[in-house]
């Protein structure tokens, strides 16, 4: 029995190869932009949370940076490597402890950035600490995760775009996204929002690196006194 089906056009078909080529790039950056953005928000709730494990150790431990350094990068480990066994945790911890992202193929820099806002001036060790003389003793962190993008395409075109919306480079080849498109027109806008120091190191990492500058603060009270050995300098890091 024939078949009382249609038979597509030669140019029916090629139009729908035509419109599958243009927008099979946007809808596969829809997916694996969405993954990211996800990724992303997970890594901002632990910046925060390292935040807090950061402060908590130089609260108790006399500002002591390389508690407070071990204690972030602890926090944050699960958005880079596997760590569901008490094995994969220490692998990983003894990978990152010394603050950079390699051994991740790709990442080479520092991992965090862990600056102290308070207390300031630390010349000597406060003998009059929590004795009701003085106010109470806070130690205020900011910490900066230079988060490693590593979902493939969309870790791209998000540098490019993130470049572009601080004010670093334009980006006017081909739009991926559009492929019809021979200019993407993503433009600079004319005054960046991000703080100098972390733009200057964001301009230069993202130039050969998909990373992206997560921030977070924290404050609590001193539960010890800040020992000027550890305040030699203001920061952990840089």
């Amino acid at each position: 029995m024939a078949s009382s089906g249609k038979k597509p056009r030669n140019g029916e078909s090629g139009q729908a190869a035509v419109e599958s080529a243009l927008t099979l790039p946007l809808v596969i950056f829809l997916f694996l932009g969405t993954l990211q953005l996800f990724m992303m928000l997970q890594a901002r709730i632990m910046t925060q949370y390292a935040a807090f494990r950061a402060t908590r150790a130089g609260s108790v431990n006399n500002g002591n940076c390389e508690r407070m350094m071990h204690a972030a990068i602890a926090a944050l480990l699960p958005t880079m490597e596997r760590t569901n066994t008490p094995d994969a945790l220490a692998a990983a911890f003894s990978a990152h402890r010394n603050n950079k992202l390699a051994p991740l193929p790709g990442f080479n820099g520092d991992m965090i950035w862990l600056i102290r806002e308070q207390p300031t001036n630390v010349n000597a060790d406060d003998l009059n600490f929590d004795q009701g003389l003085a106010p109470p003793m806070r130690l205020e962190v900011r910490l900066v995760y230079w988060y490693p993008m590593r979902i493939p395409f969309a870790n791209w075109v998000m540098t490019k775009m993130f470049r572009a919306h601080f004010a670093i480079q334009d980006y006017t080849a081909a739009n991926p996204l559009i492929l019809a498109e021979k200019n993407a027109n993503w433009t600079t806008s004319a005054n960046s929002t991000m703080e100098a120091q972390i733009l200057g190191e964001y301009t230069s990492r993202s130039a050969n690196e998909f990373i992206f500058p997560i921030t977070a603060s924290y404050s609590m009270r001193m539960m010890t006194p800040a020992l000027q050995q550890y305040f030699s300098q203001q920061n952990c890091a840089p």
